[in-house]
This record gives structure tokens, sequence and C-alpha cells, in this order.
């Protein structure tokens, strides 16, 4: 028996680059989505040319917005609370000051369950449906987001953050080298795949984590590229942080160049970490690993990242709350590497992907010069949804509506958000129907807030009432 959802649909369909996104943009204002018992869509289509079955279960979402799920690809889950933390300072300040004291508190098993359960609370209200998330470096706490993930039915990427050095401030997070390749391997070992045992389906997978270059060795490098070579087909993840802080002399980069004796910073992800970039060890790049930031790449490491397949997690938010810059979004675009969204909460501020996306927009129209851009609707619909799916290579599961994937989406009711939906309702339109299109889509998005998003869906089933401990059931009313 399918279940149809009736709705104002909006997304990018088909397979397109950023750039093509505007032409794949489709807007059915009286849309239905009909999902099959096992949480696929069999039909995406206008509401009255939907095939008729005599036992369809009708859902009538009135004037509500049908989204694809948000896909965040760089969240933290220890720095739950950490969201506008006064570091006094950029990067490594903010480290220091706020972040590695307060991931200690995740020693403690009953605070990781709470945050666990937090974590995954806020990602149900701001409709991220499927997550790259930076782990905690505690492995009872990496075991309470896994659990907690799984009770509610979403998609969760992640991996305990991997230190192995660090300064005094991150001494409770560290462990030696063959610890934290022991730790990896046995959280791949029960927590990858747990729910469905395949990689192509599973929505609990895992990732190497190595927090960044700063904080491991040339033998963590080389130990973790020797045990990603050993799961690389199994469908494991890699994910870190590449090229944010360029601070002259005493910034992550300069930092890394100096450390390592590199001729980048990607060189050291790349088993290129030796000094004068000689190679060490495998590599960690490939079509499952998500470099967040990427700020200040070069042309080299952009070229590089496109031939591997490597994508980046694009944090506009907290590059600007940390002072990191602005990834140039034309060249990085034009090198063909997949970008993506990310919140980076903490240092990212907001959890809700469409106010990473409002951001980007403005950032990036503030480009210098040449370089400033105004992102298409589509654009930013794109880089928050199926350019995520794409990152977690998990693009023919979910991202957008068309035919045989899953059923990931939002409702958005305006009305419970009343700028959201006074700006809908009375915002200046243009006549041609395109255009008119692409500025209700930008209201939208622009103006969306955690109270307009009614309910949310994974593979057909609702999860939006999770915070009071229900376990995810088709909806059927």
């Amino acid at each position: 028996m399918s279940t149809t959802h009736l709705g104002h649909v909006f997304h990018i369909a088909g397979s397109p680059t950023v750039d093509t996104a505007a032409a794949a943009l489709v807007e059915i204002p009286d849309g239905a989505l009909v999902v099959g018992d096992d949480g696929r869509i069999v039909y995406r289509g206008p509401a009255d040319a939907r095939p008729q079955e005599p036992d369809e279960t009708v859902v009538e979402h009135e004037s509500a917005f049908l989204l694809p799920g948000f896909v965040d690809t760089h969240i933290h889950f220890p720095q739950t609370y950490s969201t506008d933390a006064y570091g006094g300072g950029q990067l490594l300040e903010w480290l220091n000051t706020c972040i590695f004291p307060a991931e200690a508190r995740l020693a403690d098993p009953a605070f990781a369950r709470k945050v666990a359960r937090d974590f995954t609370a806020r990602r149900i209200a701001t409709g991220t449906t499927a997550a790259m998330v930076f782990g905690s470096a505690f492995p009872a706490a990496q075991d309470a987001l896994f659990a907690e993930t799984r009770r509610a039915g979403l998609r969760i990427v992640s991996g305990r953050g991997i230190q192995t050095v660090g300064p005094e401030s991150a001494a409770p997070l560290l462990t030696s080298e063959s610890e934290a390749i022991a730790m990896a391997a046995d959280e791949i070992a029960r927590w990858h795949c747990a729910d469905t045992g395949d990689p192509r389906t599973a929505r609990l997978q895992v990732a190497l984590v190595p927090r960044f270059s700063l904080s491991v060795t040339t033998r963590t490098l080389r130990s973790l590229g020797h045990l990603y070579d050993d799961v690389r087909d199994r469908g494991v993840y890699v994910h870190s942080h590449l090229n944010e802080n360029n601070r002259p002399g005493t910034g992550e980069i300069d930092s890394v160049k100096t450390l390592f004796g590199v001729e980048s910073y990607l060189d050291t992800y790349d088993g290129k970490f030796l000094p004068g970039s000689a190679v060490g060890g495998p590599s960690l790049l490939g079509r499952r690993t998500i470099m967040a930031h990427a700020v200040h790449c070069t042309d080299d490491e952009l070229a590089r990242m496109a031939q591997t397949g490597t994508s980046i997690a694009h944090c506009p938010v907290s590059q600007l709350f940390l002072g990191s810059g602005t990834m140039p979004w034309k060249r990085t675009v034009a090198a063909g590497v997949t970008v993506a969204a990310g919140s980076d909460v903490g240092a990212g501020d907001e959890w809700l992907i469409s106010r990473v996306l409002s951001d980007a927009f403005k950032v990036h129209i503030s480009e210098p010069g040449d370089a400033s851009v105004a992102l298409h609707p589509a654009e930013l619909l794109f880089t928050g949804t199926l350019a995520g799916a794409r990152a977690l290579d998990m693009e023919d599961r979910f991202g957008n509506f068309d035919v045989g994937k899953d059923a990931d989406f939002l409702v958005i009711e305006p009305h419970r958000w009343p700028p959201l939906d006074q700006a809908l309702r009375h915002g200046i339109r243009a006549d041609d129907p395109e255009l008119a299109r692409d500025q209700r889509l930008f209201t939208l998005l622009m103006g969306l807030r955690e109270p307009a998003i009614a309910q949310v869906y994974v593979a057909g089933s609702r999860v939006d009432d999770l915070r009071a401990g229900a376990r995810p059931t088709r909806d059927r009313a």
C-alpha cells in the first residue's frame, strides 16, 4: 500500500552540477510524492496525474512545501553546547580556550548520552536527515551517538575524533598511536553498516576522523592510511579539516606546512606527509572523503581533490565566526570539486542548513571584483541537498525526489513562522513565471526558521516526534 503526500514540491531533479542546477529546478505547486511500502518514491509530479490505487493513503499537507531533507556535511557532535563560545581569537585560540575543554566533558558517559539526545533532537528540529558528524574522542560517547541516531531513524556518518598530539588543553582527548588505530578499527567493526550490513543502504556508517593534521603525527597518518586501505572497499569514509585559517606565521596552514615540511596542507592527507612532500604512506583521499572548509586551497590542491573525488564541506557561518576568510566560490566550483553545505556547529552557530545557505549567498555576493557571484536559488538548494548526498557518495539513495530514491523530505508550513508566511504571501513576484518561481524558492530558503519545519521523513518514515521518545513509524494519517 502506498502513501501519497500532497503539497507544493521543490527539488533539483536528475544529477546536475551546481552550474546546471537552475535548469534542473522543479516546482510543482499542486504536487504529489507517492511513497511505496519500502520507503521509496514511486511517483513525483502533479497530484491530478498520479496513478490511483484503491488502497492509497493520502496525506494532505495543504499549503505546505515539500523539500528534500537537508544534508549537513560537517557538524561536531561534542560541540553541541559550544555555539557562540567566546574564545578571544581565531581558530587555534578558540580550540584551546573553548573547545578542547568542552569536548573533554564527554568522558562522562551519562553526560555524553544527554549530548547525544540533544544533538539528535536538534537534527530533527532543523530537518537534517543526513549528516557527516565529527565525533567525540570517547568511544562510549560515540556509542551513545550511534544508538540515539539509530533509534531516531536518521542517517549518519561519524567517527571518533583522533588526536595523538596536542596542547595541554587537549590532553584529555589524546591517545597513544596504537590506541587511536585500535579504537578506530573497533568503531568500524561495531557500527559501520550496523543496521543493514550494506554500505549502499545503511543509515549508520563510520568515518576515520583525524581532527586535523596538527593533531596527529606522521606515524598516525601512516597507520590511518594502512587501515583505510583495509576498509575502503567496505564503504568507510574519511573526514577532517583542510586549509581553514591562514593567519601568517602562526595560523593553521603555516603551522602544518612548517611542522611536516610539506608543500601543501592537502599533501598530509594524500600520503605525502614527509619533508618535501615525500610519500610516507597511503592516501586518505577518495570518493568518500570530505574535507571541511578548504578556504585557502591552491589550484593544485583543488585539482587533486577533483581528481580523487574528494569533496568539500563549505561552512560559511563558522568561517565568519572565526575570521577564517571566504572560500572562493567561482574558483573552487570551476575546479570540479563537489561543494556541499556544512553547519560546522559549534563554530557555526546555525544548525539549520538553509541559514548556512543564507550566509553563503551573502558572503559570495560580497567577494571582491570578478570573484563576486549572486548564487541562484537552485544553486543554494542543490548545495544543501543533492550536493550533500553526492559528497556522501549516496546520491543514488537520497538528495532529491527522483523516482526510486528514498523519500527523505521535509514538510514546511509557513504559517508556523509568520515572517516567512508574510513574505511568501505578500512579497513582490515577477510576471515571468520562471523568475517568480526562483523568487519564491529564494524567499523560502532565506526566510525559513525551525518552527516552520512541521514534519520530517526519512525513507518514508516520519521521525519528527522522536523528541518525545517515540520510535519511527510510517505516517498513515
